[in-house]
């Protein structure tokens, strides 16, 4: 199919590698260990059960088959993992496994440590798309250019006036994460009605390298929002420069190259401007899972198997063309030239 053909405009291999399946297990059986190396330290299972529980999840690998029957049946894979690792275990130690934990404890905490891990190289990318703007600015910032409104030519303007408006929401951009990081950057543990807030939390949450909410967000999943907000937030900036990118190197217009543009099977002549119309439908692609991910905030009383099957179909693809928009962004800012406007 073209989607899959095609999927190399809008995915991104980094961001999939962080949250493949594969990763999810792994973050899994992370979670298992530490959490019982955590609870042995409090005093809530014996020592020698979590030296046993860690040594088996360092090398564990679970039956997939067994576990995507698990997902069918159970509708997520965290109770066939434990049932698997249970049946690893030497009979006295199995009660200790994930105890006073649940499959959600486990899964909203995994996301968490991948979205840490996504936020990581997304930040790199923004850096790197500043960098690019600072660097056209530098270049091109003094070339004369004709301001437009609402697609018709109005007063001239200088080519760093258009680049400081692309730039100016990115840098609002970075500070947001750094704000939202705290809200967002928390393990989950709370139990099976998310009231049970065990005093190994704080200890759990910095093996891990998160925070410590005030209280469980089994069913409180604005931050998962505020981020997917974020995301759209981001690619929306970016379909900005698209755009804009897009109309300057019309013939008509003339005010911008990009170089190493796409070609056309039938017109020999035509440098066809991707980059800039992959970030524009980045941009409306992210901003119509918006609406789709926001649905997810409704969880209905203590806990949701529909709104938090929403998030898990929706978060991963807006993630991945976030990522994807910043390296075409990135790639676009590196390939552009920007020109003087002629009378005409």
């Amino acid at each position: 199919m073209t989607a899959r053909l095609h999927s190399i405009l809008w995915r991104d291999a980094e961001i999939d590698r962080l949250i493949s399946s594969d990763a999810e297990i792994a973050a899994m059986l992370e979670f298992e260990a530490v959490l019982a190396q955590t609870q042995a330290k409090s005093g809530v299972i014996p020592a020698d059960a979590a030296t046993a529980i860690a040594q088996l999840c360092k090398g564990f690998v679970p039956d997939t088959e067994r576990l995507l029957r698990g997902i069918a049946r159970d509708g997520m894979a965290v109770p066939e993992l434990v049932r698997q690792l249970r049946a690893a275990l030497p009979a006295e130690h199995r009660d200790s496994l994930h105890l006073r934990s649940t499959s959600q404890d486990v899964i909203d905490t995994v996301l968490i440590m991948q979205i840490r891990k996504a936020c990581m190289l997304l930040e790199v990318r923004l850096s790197d798309i500043a960098t690019k703007l600072n660097e056209l600015q530098k270049k091109f910032g003094d070339v004369q250019q004709m301001g437009r409104t609402r697609m018709q030519r109005a007063l001239p303007l200088k080519a760093g006036d258009r680049i400081e408006a692309w730039r100016a929401p990115l840098l609002r951009h970075s500070q947001r994460l750094h704000e939202l990081r705290p809200r967002l950057l928390v393990v989950q543990c709370g139990g099976p009605i998310g009231v049970d807030h065990g005093q190994w939390l704080p200890e759990l949450a910095a093996a891990l390298g998160l925070g410590v909410p005030p209280r469980s967000w089994h069913s409180a999943r604005d931050a998962l929002a505020e981020f997917a907000s974020w995301l759209s937030l981001v690619t929306g900036s970016l379909g900005k420069i698209g755009i804009d990118a897009a109309m300057l190197v019309q013939n008509e217009m003339g005010e911008a190259a990009i170089a190493g543009g796409g070609t056309s099977s039938a017109m020999h002549h035509k440098s066809n401007p991707v980059l800039a119309e992959v970030l524009v439908a980045l941009a409306r692609y992210n901003a119509a899972q918006l609406g789709g991910f926001h649905q997810a905030l409704v969880h209905e009383q203590e806990r949701s198997g529909s709104a938090w099957t929403l998030e898990w179909m929706i978060l991963p693809d807006m993630l991945s063309a976030c990522a994807s928009s910043l390296a075409h962004g990135s790639a676009l800012l590196g390939a552009l030239t920007l020109k003087e406007s002629h009378p005409r």
